[in-house]
């Protein structure tokens, strides 16, 4: 059972639920762990601490929560302590001091019986190097969870084909793991793992052997996967491009310390020190920004049954030139535009719902997330200006072609500006 808690958002208390809470984690390796975790050394540098004890601080004092079905990314350079801490959720590297509650029982506290089942029916995890059994059949090895479960060969072969098919590698379940590119090795990583049915997945590193243009499609295969399955990942990566293409959260490390946590768009736009800023200096910010940052309310908002010429007359006022017809609860029916109310061919029987546009490429609706960057070839499709709404169709807000252009300038002159710092 997942943790219920709230959280402040910009419209108010939201309910979500927390699958992992890690609190106040410790690792050390060394002989002298307590000494280094004491108060003498907590606010010593890593190196210090190492020189002076022979300690090494993999971890010092995390906390976090990752809520249910996101996809939260860990990332940081080597040494960071992101591989050491995605190993202390599932104990495979024993944390010296700190709690992990997965739905709301203390993973620390497990017993080896209750430990084996928590790694064996919950979590997953899928590593840079694949793993697979070369002596094993695709299919033997993507149902190998199954078989260690005792599920019976009829039952974990028709899973196993499920998910096989899944990961796009239908027609391979009789090959071998040498016959397979690396791309088609990491999908039967994948497929193993998701074979088990996890409700938490682990991912360190998946994808960093491979090869750009692969690296590319896998994520691309996780997102799609995200979509329908809506697992909860903590998925591990040193590429602050993955970490932005994937994450629904990020957390940065160095030194075993978290210096930052949050959206893509609050780090971008909001770097916490000159560690993160380094990180970010090359990333546009327009390709990661979404058009919720930089949307406006519509001037003219009306419903379907409001007459044309109290209409003209607002047009007239404003100086807009399109109106937006929602219904009574402010889902998006279309637009009109000025020229359309105006058009001669109008007669006085008219109505505005003659007159609604609905459909691209004269409107067009995104949402609050969809990268700005995606938004210029919509807008200069239209001289309408592009709707941002939920997947409701609720109207949130207008992208107008004038802030769209102001942001895209703001981005280019921050970025000569980092370049030139």
């Amino acid at each position: 059972m997942a943790i219920t808690v709230e959280t402040e958002h910009q419209n108010g208390a939201e309910s979500v639920e927390n699958r992992i809470s890690v609190r106040s984690l410790w690792k050390v390796f060394g002989e002298d762990p307590d000494r280094a975790m004491s108060s003498e050394y907590t606010g010593k540098q890593k190196s210090e601490i190492q020189e002076e004890l022979g300690c090494v601080v993999a971890l010092k004092d995390v906390s976090f929560d990752v809520n249910e079905g996101e996809t939260f990314v860990v990332m940081g350079l080597s040494g960071s302590g992101k591989s050491t801490l995605v190993r202390c959720l599932t104990r495979l590297i024993e944390p010296n001091a700190g709690e992990i509650y997965v739905d709301a029982e203390d993973v620390i506290k497990y017993n080896g019986r209750e430990l084996t089942n928590f790694r064996r029916t919950k979590t997953a995890m899928v590593f840079q190097h694949f793993g697979l059994m070369p002596n094993r059949t695709i299919l033997d090895n993507v149902s190998f969870g199954l078989e260690i479960q005792g599920i019976d060969k009829h039952t974990r072969w028709e899973k196993a084909r499920e998910v096989i098919e899944l990961v796009g590698l239908k027609g391979w379940e009789d090959n071998y793991a040498t016959e397979l590119s690396g791309g088609m090795q990491q999908r039967v990583g994948l497929a193993r793992a998701l074979a088990v049915d996890p409700e938490i997945l682990l991912m360190d590193e998946p994808f960093s052997a491979l090869d750009p243009l692969i690296r590319r499609e896998m994520q691309d295969e996780l997102i799609n996967l995200q979509t329908t399955l809506k697992k909860t990942i903590v998925f591990i990566t040193h590429d602050l491009d993955e970490a932005l293409r994937l994450g629904t959260r990020i957390a940065i490390m160095k030194d075993g310390e978290i210096v930052q946590l949050g959206s893509k768009e609050e780090i971008v736009d909001n770097p916490a020190d000159s560690y993160v800023e380094d990180f970010i200096r090359s990333i546009s910010r327009t390709r990661v920004l979404g058009a919720g940052s930089i949307m406006q309310d519509a001037s003219i908002v009306v419903d379907s049954s409001t007459g044309i010429d109290s209409l003209l007359k607002k047009l007239d006022e404003t100086e807009e030139d399109h109106v937006f017809v929602t219904s009574s609860d402010n889902r998006l029916i279309g637009m009109v535009s000025e020229k359309d109310l105006s058009s001669d061919s109008l007669d006085k029987n008219s109505s505005l719902k003659e007159l609604i546009t609905n459909d691209p490429p004269i409107l067009n609706r995104v949402y609050q997330d969809t990268p700005i960057d995606e938004l210029v070839p919509l807008s200069a499709m239209s001289d309408c200006p592009v709707a941002v709404v939920d997947e409701e169709d609720t109207l949130l807000g207008i992208v107008t072609r004038g802030s769209l252009l102001l942001s895209l300038a703001e981005s280019q002159q921050a970025q000569i500006n980092d370049s030139s710092s």
